[in-house]
């Protein structure tokens, strides 16, 4: 029986990557396939859901100082350099300084939106005794340069013991992220210059202070700087999408298939250059298995065969409809149908 690896990303605001890894496999089912439900991230939102581990909550401060109730993993079994003694942990930014959690672009405060939470966060882990704790950095308010979470992490003794990871999903680095990200978060251009002088002060703290360079470090301008900062006290960056492919053993579970299905809501230039599916797409070349990309949109031409389901389904029905849409064309390639 021909088997399918559903390798999908989250298509933003209309189904998460477990729905469509779902809805990939009702199609193989219904086509005399069997699948292994295998949904991804790059490292931002969705995150948690790939990699699994106990659900825990933890009261913090959100991204306008507000109370919000994040939710986080503890993981057992995900290799890494310092957590070899004890369960990994894994945050997302986002659940504590998420641009979401301010309301959006609309509502956010982009001078006064900070990273406090995640130091929350990561002080919540190291108390249920993680060895390890990465962060998912994506979808910030905030363009703080990690200032708050390094100070809610003082003093820094108490980090001994505990290795840091930054699971980043783009290469920008520190400085760059005031043009490159604050402009998204809602700040206009007057605010854009101030906290790009902000970000170039909060780097040369960091060089006297600790000795790193963020400056120079790329992916440092992830979540805002968030990654810089953490990268100042030691933490690793590293691609989001290689650390999710890693915790679920994606290239083993390719290994041997006969089609592979990545998807994610919007395809672009950028869906090859360190996201979601450009990861895929590589391990599936890698292992000499077929593929298929399914797309909500897709802008330009993709590389590889692709479905856009607006090309397909017509606008409406494609965001209105997505599983419904994915589950059909999925279903189409498998029996070989145009």
């Amino acid at each position: 029986m021909p088997h399918v690896v559903a390798a999908p990303d989250k298509f933003r605001s209309t189904a998460s990557a477990a729905e469509v890894a779902a809805a990939v496999a009702r199609a193989a089912e219904a086509a005399g396939w069997t699948c292994d439900q295998a949904p991804v991230a790059d490292g931002g939102e969705g995150t948690l859901e790939a990699v699994g581990g106990g659900v825990r909550l933890t009261r913090v401060r959100g991204p306008l100082g507000e109370a919000v109730e994040a939710e986080w993993r503890l993981v057992a079994g995900i290799a890494g350099e310092a957590g070899a003694g004890g369960p990994t942990a894994v945050v997302e930014m986002a659940r504590a300084a998420g641009l979401e959690l301010a309301g959006g672009p609309e509502w956010n405060d982009p001078m006064r939106a900070s990273t406090e939470g995640v130091g929350d966060l990561i002080t919540a882990a190291m108390s249920a005794k993680a060895r390890r704790v990465v962060v998912a950095a994506g979808g910030s308010a905030s363009t703080d340069g990690g200032f708050g979470c390094l100070n809610a992490l003082q003093p820094r003794s108490r980090l001994a013991g505990v290795g840091l990871t930054v699971a980043c999903d783009v290469t920008t680095t520190f400085v760059d992220a005031a043009e490159e990200f604050a402009p998204q978060k809602g700040a206009s251009p007057p605010q854009v210059a101030l906290l790009r002088r902000r970000l170039e002060r909060l780097a040369q703290l960091y060089l006297d202070d600790y000795g790193v360079d963020v400056t120079r470090i790329p992916g440092s301008g992830a979540a805002g700087g968030l990654a810089g900062g953490l990268a100042a006290l030691g933490a690793t960056l590293l691609p989001g999408f290689d650390f999710v492919a890693d915790a679920i053993e994606l290239a083993e579970r390719i290994e041997g298939a006969d089609l592979v299905v990545a998807g994610e809501g919007f395809l672009d230039e950028h869906s090859f250059d360190g996201k979601a599916v450009g990861g895929v797409v590589e391990l599936a070349e890698e292992a000499g298995v077929p593929l298929l990309v399914v797309v909500g949109e897709a802008f330009g031409a993709s590389p590889v065969p692709c479905v856009s389901l607006v090309e397909r389904f017509g606008r409406e029905r494609a965001f209105g409809d997505t599983l419904a849409c994915i589950e059909e064309a999925v279903g189409a390639h498998l029996r070989g149908l145009p």
